[in-house]
Order: structure tokens, then sequence, then C-alpha cells
């Protein structure tokens, strides 16, 4: 059985704790980080040990890390790669990681690290198998029945849970609005990508806008 690591910290990860193991068979262990913690940590090793954070979570064999600081993460990064972690996925984009360290840190020790500013861009890779076939950028099916949205399965989703809450949510709508109506729910969810005029929440609405149109153009 494939065992996913999951840290977190404040509010962010649950969601996607409660994703996976709802969609999912895999194992899942977990470690949790303050939600408030100083901008700059100056020993980050030693920080992690005053807060006794649970390092059992480095038996995954894919680490998906909330940390959400760029001390914290390039931490986090150090020890899983010692515990011989195959992929570790770094949600928050590059403001929130040290992106150099990171990929130091991968070229030394050949574990796969990904820095993803939205995680429902996520594609799979020789490393994060099988995670990244069940979730990350969204692949549905899509059943019509007289010009309006009848059924959607998600074969692969957002691990916030968001594609699966679009698809319930869609059903009825007729066909010419439901891609752009697809997105809106995304960011209904509430998505917690980041707000501004590009990319973040953005991005996030108009990949499950553009996997809807798929759908609909490969409907059996």
């Amino acid at each position: 059985m494939t065992v996913i690591g999951v840290i977190t910290r404040g509010k962010y990860g649950h969601r996607l704790i409660e994703t996976v193991r709802e969609h999912s068979d895999f194992s899942i262990v977990t470690a949790d980080l303050p939600e408030f913690v100083p901008v700059f940590i100056e020993e980050p090793d030693e920080f992690l040990e005053t807060l006794n954070f649970d390092k059992r979570v480095f038996s995954a064999e894919i680490i998906i890390t909330y940390s959400l600081h760029p001390d914290l993460t390039s931490a986090i990064a150090k020890l899983a790669a010692e515990a011989g972690v195959r992929s570790l996925i770094v949600p928050g984009g590059p403001s929130r990681s040290s992106v150099p360290e990171l990929k130091k840190i991968s070229e030394v020790s050949g574990m796969d690290i990904e820095v993803d500013e939205i995680c429902c861009s996520l594609e799979p890779n020789a490393f994060n198998r099988p995670f990244a076939e069940l979730f990350g950028s969204p692949i549905l099916k899509v059943k019509t029945k007289d010009g309006k949205i009848a059924d959607v399965k998600v074969i692969k989703g957002a691990p916030c849970g968001s594609t699966w809450y679009m698809a319930k949510e869609i059903v009825g709508m007729t066909v010419k609005d439901a891609p752009p109506k697809a997105g809106l729910l995304i960011q209904h969810y509430p998505c917690r990508a980041t707000r501004g005029d590009v990319g973040g929440i953005h991005e996030s609405g108009d990949l499950h806008k553009q996997a809807f149109i798929k759908a609909l153009e490969n409907e059996e």
C-alpha cells in the first residue's frame, strides 16, 4: 500500500487529508506545524525539534508539505531526503519556498521536489505516482441528456476536494453554460489559492473549465 505523508500548518492540509481518505486507499501519516511561526528562523532544524515535530511522517514514500515557510520547507526537504522519501510536493508556490535551496537538495539526494502554486496543476511523473494519477490536474468524464449535464465522474481531481464538489453541483446545468460554471464553482468552494489578477484562483478555475470542455468533447 502506498503511504502518503502530509505536513499540515494551521488550516492548510486538512482538506487534502480528508480528500485522500475519501477517494483513495492510500495510507496516510501526518505531522503538524503551528499556524504562527517567526518570519525568519535562523536554525530551522532546532526549531522543529522544539516543536516535537513528528518525524514518523518521513516513513511515507510521497510527502505533501504545507509548511508554507522557506526556512521550514528547506529543513523538511533535507529530513525527507535523508529518510529516502521519493517525492516531496510543496504547495504554495515559489513565494513560500526557497526554490534554489530545494533544487540543490533534489540534485544531491535524487529526491523529486515539485513546487506548485496550486495543487490542481500537479502532473504525474516517475516519482510522484500513484498519488498524482488520482490527485492534481483534473480529468473528468461527463454525460449529457437533453442538452444538460446528467452526470460527472471525477477521474482525477484537486487534492483539496474542489473537483468533486463541482462535479456534484453542476449536474442539471445546460451544456452551454457548464464549462464556465465549472470554473466558478471551484472558486466558490472556496479555493484557497492566491487572489489577484492572474494565476492562483484564476488558474484553478481555468484548469477545471478546460477539463470540462475536454470531457464534453470526449463524451461517448
